[in-house]
This record gives structure tokens, C-alpha cells and sequence, in this order.
């Protein structure tokens, strides 16, 4: 299961959100750096409305929602990659992840300690992401003496190594994220095997007030975030009030919806949070909808259908035959399987279909 890391600095939100995205309390939120010490860890259900729409064609009770895993990391602080604060636990929890959510705070509250004692979300970014491009440039400049020798005698690996090492250092060198740094294919698939962190799909969560939610596009703290990280750092930010999330922890599902409703809004933002954080981890899903249940499938883009099979079953992978699908757009506009075969949208498929986001499939195997 991939994994997606909570980063920020002290006191900004995450653990509030890790509580909030897993429904748990595991995390400890409190009013001072570095409560949380070793990293949380929790399985995260990924809202999707298209289950629900299944559910009441298919006419099961049975619902099981796509997951992943969200992992709550340590408060970084200036100084970090020389491990200051818990810098060298915090940069080798970052580096055990495959997508970084980085939470930055965008509300005042005088009674929420700041460690720099003024609140400025860019600024805030700028700390965290200088920690980890000096962590980075320190990884690269480390592999290109250790494959100078090797580079220089001609070796074709090294050579490969070295020629992606020199475009990624002056980068690093002018604090720009790996991720920006313009890669062919084939350099991308070098660069990934040095595990940098600023190489790593980011997105942004913008934690705000309660009362500032529904107008969360205006408030000028996320504005600024927004045009930073899109200029800067080619990111997307997310609006979200981990406070109204973790509120919401303790409700039932219709006590959570009349709090959402006095509040403006439908959601708190950490939905939106968690299926954006699924498709950054390039993860996309299909299902399958019988009487007996409807469950969401989680696999990797550009998948094909005997890849998707596998996920079920490796069974179902080996002796794959075809694959029986239908678009859930054109199901849900049918309103059932037999409708959508009458009308030519249900379709076979072979091995070298590659399955669409929201594909309703059914396949045929022999082992």
C-alpha cells in the first residue's frame, strides 16, 4: 500500500489532521513543538460518492471503499538537515513515503504557538522545503563522488547517473525541488533511484478557521500559498480546517452533516484532501458491483485489465481471459447492466485494455 507522509512544522496542524483523515485519536495534538515524536501511522478510507450511486443499482447493503495509508512525521524546525530539533528522524521518516501532504497553517490565534512567532504560510513552505533540498543536494553530491571513478573508466551506469546528478545539483544548489527539474523519461527512471525527497508528488493542505472555511478561497493566507506553490513549485493546494474534521470525529454521519451545513459547507476539505493525495500517488480506481457488494479497486494508472484482475486475485491475473466493463458514467445513466448491453456500452475486453478511472468490470478466468 503506498503511503502518503503528514509533513510541517511544529504546531501548524498535522496531527490534528492525521486524527481527522484516519478517524482516530492515535495522533497527540498539543500546543507545543514536537509532540509527536515517532511517526502514526493510519489506513484512510477515500471518499467516492460513485459507490453509493452503484450500491443502489447493484441493491446490496455491502460497501467497501478504497484505502490508503497516511503516516502523521515529526515537526521540522530551520536546521533540520544539519539535525536540529528531530531533523534526522523527521528526514528519514520523509524519505520512507511516497507523496508528501504539507500541511501550513492559515489562521491567527494567539493562543496557538507559532515556533517563528508570526504566522506566514510561505515562508513556512520555504523553511521546510530549504531543510529538504539541503538534505538532497547532500544525497547527490555524496553518489557523484562515489561514482566518479566508475564514470570516468566509462561505465554505461555510471555515465547514466552522473549525467542526471549534474542536472539535479545546480537545481538543488538554487533551492529548487528535484521535482522541478526538467527530466527524459529515461533520466526520470535514474533520478528514482536515489530517493530524493524533494523528487517526491507534493501537495499542499492549508489548514484554516472554522468560521473561514466556506470563504476558504478568500482568505489571503491561502491566496498567497496558492500562487506560490503554483509558480514555485508547479503544486496543487487544498483548503481544509483539520479543527472541523477532528470536531467532526465524535458525530454521527447526520449530526456531522447538520454541523457541515450550519457551518456553509459540505465537507471540511479533508475529502477532497484524500482523493487528491490518491490521485498524486498516481492510483486510480475501478469496481466491481454484485448483490453481495460494491467495492472500490485501487490500481496504478495506465494499468491494464489483467493487471486490474491481479489486485483481486493473482489467480484472476494468471489465467485472465477478458474483462466484461462498462463506463460507471454510462452504467449510472442506464441504470443497469442489462440497459447498458442493450444500448452497446457494455463491452469485452482483452489483455491489453487499459482500465479507465470509475470502469465497472466483471472478469472471465480459467487456472
Amino acid at each position: 500500500m503506498l503511503r502518503a507522509g503528514i509533513v510541517g512544522l511544529p504546531n501548524v496542524g498535522k496531527s490534528t489532521l492525521f486524527n481527522a483523515v484516519t478517524r482516530t485519536r492515535k495522533a497527540e495534538a498539543a500546543n507545543y513543538p514536537f509532540c509527536t515524536i515517532d511517526p502514526n501511522v493510519g489506513i484512510v478510507t477515500v471518499p467516492d460518492a460513485r459507490l453509493y450511486e452503484l450500491q443502489r443499482i447493484a441493491k446490496t447493503n455491502v460497501v467497501i471503499p478504497a484505502v490508503i495509508e497516511f503516516v502523521d512525521i515529526a515537526g521540522l524546525v530551520k536546521g533540520a538537515a544539519e539535525g536540529e530539533g528531530l531533523g534526522n528522524k523527521f528526514l528519514t521518516h520523509i524519505r520512507e513515503v511516497d507523496a508528501i501532504v504539507q500541511v501550513v497553517r492559515c489562521f491567527e490565534d494567539e493562543d496557538i504557538h507559532h515556533v517563528t512567532g508570526t504566522v506566514d504560510p510561505v515562508r513556512d513552505i520555504e523553511i521546510v522545503n530549504t531543510e529538504l533540498v539541503l538534505s538532497d543536494l547532500e544525497t547527490v553530491k555524496k553518489r557523484l563522488e562515489k561514482i566518479g571513478k566508475d564514470a570516468k573508466r566509462g561505465d554505461k551506469l555510471a555515465l547514466a547517473e552522473e549525467a542526471v546528478l549534474k542536472k539535479l545539483e545546480p537545481a538543488l544548489d538554487a533551492g529548487k525541488p528535484a521535482l522541478t527539474v526538467a527530466l527524459a523519461p529515461e533520466e526520470k527512471v535514474v533520478s528514482k533511484a536515489f530517493f530524493l525527497l524533494t523528487d517526491k508528488p507534493t501537495i499542499f493542505a492549508c489548514n484554516v478557521k472554522e468560521s473561514e472555511l466556506a470563504a476558504g478561497d478568500q482568505n489571503p493566507f491561502v491566496k498567497k500559498v496558492g500562487e506560490y506553490v503554483k509558480t514555485h513549485l508547479a503544486c496543487e493546494a487544498v483548503v481544509i480546517s483539520a479543527q472541523i474534521e477532528s470536531d467532526l470525529t465524535d458525530l454521527s454521519p447526520d449530526e456531522a452533516q447538520a454541523f457541515l451545513k450550519e457551518l456553509g459547507v459540505e465537507e471540511s476539505g479533508v475529502g477532497n484532501l484524500i482523493r487528491a493525495t490518491y490521485h498524486l500517488l498516481g492510483l486510480r480506481t475501478y469496481f466491481t458491483a454484485g448483490e453481495k457488494e460494491v467495492r472500490a479497486w485501487t490500481i496504478h494508472a495506465g494499468d491494464t485489465a489483467p493487471n486490474a484482475a491481479g489486485v483481486i486475485h493473482s489467480d484472476f491475473e494468471r489465467g485472465f481471459i477478458k474483462a466484461e466493463t462498462v463506463a460507471y458514467g454510462d452504467l449510472i445513466q442506464c441504470g443497469s447492466v442489462a440497459a447498458a448491453r442493450e444500448k452497446g456500452l457494455y463491452r469485452m475486453e482483452g489483455k491489453e485494455y487499459v482500465v479507465e478511472d470509475g470502469d465497472v468490470l466483471l472478469f472471465k478466468f480459467n487456472v
